[in-house]
């Protein structure tokens, strides 16, 4: 029996503060791709940014995009040739598709091939479709089986977490050292976790807003700061700091709080163009910046580390939305006064499309 609906319900990106939740086509999957029913979908900052933009930087909506990449759900029909998981497997989604590129990039690090598509980008045209929708066709080297008992609502973050992870293995070892967290959105909230299943022994977070702390507070930090009390960062002195705002004034706090010869972690997403950063203060000590984008194969260790318990970040995720919802769902989720990660539920999508069929 063909269990690949010819409609479904999906989140759409039209234009600049244009997004509808509307029925799509659903395309025949290919013989490597997999139908997945998706259950859970959170939102990023990309997803904000098309909503509000219409553009994530450079990448501009230039045709209707299905929105999100961060997204977990069941495999509704496997692969017909037979790779990746069988139907019936709970599964997250590692978002990132490989293509051949001229351009160098170190082979252990195709997080930075310009090759590389991912789900809900307007990065090339025809765009890459986001995974919003009630039920998508993905490869199925995209999907990473989770444990049975695992809880849908925490593996949807791990996604975020993978970045995360890869943010604070470029610290390198943390056990016993001092880490602070600027920015305490969802990635800065998951920098906190790993941080702390790493082994650091203090970890400072620091936020504009009380809510971020708070959550922060919850998955491992030991101390919260405001943004605004500059001198208290300065003084904290971190052998390593993860910056996860975004903006250059975090980095400047990221640079100032951080120990002479120490490590500074640049997560966040600064816009293009000039920064005006303190650079000197990182010259004379002497400080390692490094970047972190994306992520590679460590999604498979966040899986293993959710489901285990060693990363406890159930706390991040503070609103869940039926898609029906989701233009209410991406107010709360740009508001970081009052939410964490915030998550679309496709669950009442996918089961009144099963009714119909």
């Amino acid at each position: 029996m063909n269990t690949t609906p010819s409609t479904t319900t999906a989140v759409v990106a039209h234009g600049v503060d244009d997004v509808r939740v509307e029925q799509i086509a659903v395309r025949p999957p290919c013989p490597g791709e997999a139908v997945v029913a998706v259950a859970y979908g959170g939102i990023c900052g990309s997803d904000l940014h098309y909503w509000r933009h219409g553009a994530v930087g450079e990448s501009v909506l230039r045709a209707p995009m299905v929105l999100g990449h961060e997204v977990v759900g069941t495999v509704l029909r496997a692969a017909a040739d037979g790779t990746g998981p069988a139907a019936g497997t709970h599964v997250t989604v590692h978002p990132a598709r490989h293509e051949h590129s001229d351009v160098r990039f170190p082979d252990d690090r195709p997080n930075l091939s310009p090759g590389i598509r991912y789900l809900g980008s307007a990065a090339r045209f025809p765009h890459t479709e986001g995974a919003f929708a009630a039920e998508v066709v993905l490869p199925a080297t995209m999907l990473r089986a989770l444990p049975a008992e695992t809880d849908l609502r925490v593996a949807a973050l791990a996604e975020p977490a993978a970045v995360a992870w890869h943010a604070v293995a470029h610290a390198g070892n943390l056990h016993g050292k001092r880490v602070l967290v600027v920015g305490c959105g969802p990635i800065g909230a998951l920098a906190v976790a790993a941080a702390r299943r790493a082994g650091a022994a203090e970890i400072v977070a620091v936020d504009l807003h009380g809510k971020p702390l708070d959550i922060a507070s919850a998955v491992g930090a030991t101390q919260t700061l405001r943004a605004t009390d500059t001198e208290a960062i300065a003084a904290v002195d971190a052998d390593v700091v993860i910056e996860s705002s975004g903006n250059h004034r975090g980095l400047a706090s990221a640079i100032s709080g951080a120990t002479r010869g120490g490590t500074v972690v640049m997560v966040g997403l600064l816009p293009n163009g000039d920064q005006p950063v303190p650079i000197a203060q990182a010259i004379t000590r002497e400080l390692r910046l490094v970047g972190s984008f994306r992520f590679n194969d460590e999604i498979d260790e966040v899986i293993a580390a959710i489901s285990d318990g060693s990363l406890p970040i159930g706390p991040i995720v503070t609103h869940t939305f039926p898609v029906g919802d989701a233009l209410e769902a991406l107010a709360v989720a740009s508001d970081a006064s009052i939410s964490g990660k915030v998550l679309l539920s496709f669950l009442d999508a996918a089961e009144s499309r099963a009714e119909s069929r």
